[in-house]
């Protein structure tokens, strides 16, 4: 497979032109898969043929971060275009990463999501798969802009055991639990059948597609379904890889029969990177690092983007840009108003994406929060590390150093320097620790929390 290297994106662009009709979306998210997990980025270990067809028709960015190593806070800024502390999600409401079921805290009803944008741009919207961004009414997908839900509210290691009183693990279709607990083993195969059959049923307006996978997912042993458990080269892990790859390749299929392919962007990324296991199950080779952390292997992912005459295809793109850009990018391109009564983190990237030769990332600095502690910053090629009492401790090259093997701390004090005081900026605009920021907004909390659960005349109580 040959892909042209560029470090703005810029061979092979194309010019910006009306659309007849703003283009369909599709946003699939993988759950905790590495940077190193799919052929196109390096794997030698998984299959993932649909997903190297992807990127051969399309682009490849490898300068692409998500906003936290863990799963709630990432999501936060795909749906607000914010650093997650900006919209205080970056911590549950008990000092956890995550938020766990039942909890009190989701993402605030008076945010306004990128589904509400583009509802209010006359887009039919759909989220199917793995929410985890509030499991009480009010943080529902459905009151945040989606006509439709169909998924698990949040991760699907979170199961009723000993020592959590937790309902059994909730499939939902809108705001009613279909089926609890949910089969694990077919997540991946009936997100993709209410998938195809949302957008058959959408396909003569534009429509966004929200896909956040459950898979490879949270649990030692992730789930796959009949057709692909025991079928791959490492493990279950594996096999869930395998079958994730299988369903993007039904998207595209489903796009392309409906007529829709070159009306449909399409981008294909993961949440955060692969968390340690022991044996080991997924790679962010060649980065350093795992996720749930602030490494460049839980925060740079994988990121394809297809779409063709606009996307030019087998690029590979080394312009920094990240998960908070989708905001912008989406409302622009549905021809939505971005609000303007708050700061959005994010920037439109359209240009990037569409390979013009003058694209630089739009961003000066970018920050690596873990919970609330600021422990990382990011301008050109430089990452700069943090200690716990916020002194300078690292510096790499990312880009000549992708692995990160050589501390040029000392090499670079005019570096060291200017991160530090963008480092200084992040922390009195977006807080510290216990320090609030000069621009933090309130999370969404109710007072009385209910758990999903089936309705008692489906349990047969």
């Amino acid at each position: 497979m040959g892909f042209l290297i560029v470090a703005a994106c810029a061979r092979g662009a194309t010019a910006e032109a009306p659309e007849e009709r703003p283009p369909n979306i599709v946003l699939i998210v993988a759950d905790n898969l590495g940077y190193g997990d799919v052929g196109c980025y390096g794997s030698t270990l998984h299959r993932t043929p649909r997903l190297d067809r992807m990127a051969a028709e399309g682009m490849r960015l490898r300068h692409f971060y998500v906003t936290s190593g863990v799963c709630t806070p990432s999501r936060a800024s795909i749906m607000t275009g914010c650093y997650p502390r900006r919209v205080n999600m970056h911590i549950s409401d008990l000092g956890h990463h995550v938020l766990q079921p039942v909890s009190p805290k989701g993402l605030h009803p008076d945010e306004i999501t990128v589904a509400e944008l583009l509802k209010h741009a006359d887009y039919a919207t759909a989220c199917i798969g793995k929410w985890h961004l509030g499991d009480q009414p009010e943080f529902l997908p459905t009151r945040q802009g989606f006509d439709f839900y169909y998924g698990i509210p949040y991760s699907d290691d979170m199961t009723q055991r000993e020592g959590k009183p937790w309902p059994p693990l909730p499939l939902m279709r809108n705001e009613e639990v279909v089926e609890a607990p949910a089969d694990r083993n077919t997540l991946t195969q009936r997100y993709t059948e209410e998938a195809i059959a949302w957008m058959e049923a959408n396909r003569e307006r534009p429509f966004f597609l929200f896909m956040p996978q459950a898979m490879p997912g949270s649990t030692r042993e992730p789930f796959a379904s009949e057709e692909f458990r025991g079928k791959s080269a490492n493990g279950a892990y594996g096999d869930s890889v395998e079958e994730l790859d299988w369903s993007a390749g039904e998207i595209l299929d489903a796009v392309a029969r409906l007529g829709l392919d070159e009306q449909t962007l399409v981008i294909w990324t993961s949440d955060n990177g692969a968390p340690r296991r022991n044996p080991p199950q997924g790679s962010n080779s060649p980065l350093k690092g795992w996720g749930y952390d602030t490494s460049e292997g839980a925060m740079r992912m994988p990121c394809i983007v297809r779409w063709p005459g606009h996307v030019p295809s087998g690029v590979r793109c080394d312009v920094l840009c990240t998960s908070m850009d989708f905001y912008a990018t989406f409302a622009n391109l549905a021809g939505a108003e971005i609000p303007d009564d708050r700061i959005i983190d994010g920037y439109d990237i359209r240009r990037i994406l569409k390979g013009h030769p003058a694209a630089e990332t739009p961003y000066e600095a970018f920050y690596y929060y873990d919970r609330g502690e600021l422990k990382a910053v990011r301008s050109g090629p430089f990452k700069l590390y943090l200690s716990d009492d916020g002194e300078p401790e690292g510096l790499y090259d990312l880009v000549n150093d992708i692995s990160e093997e050589e501390n040029i701390l000392a090499d670079h004090p005019d570096v060291v320097a200017r991160l530090d005081e963008h480092a200084a900026e992040a922390r009195a605009d977006l807080g510290n620790g216990d320090q609030e920021g000069a621009n933090q907004r309130p999370a969404g909390w109710v007072e009385e929390v209910t758990a999903r659960e089936m309705a008692a005349s489906d349990r047969g109580d």
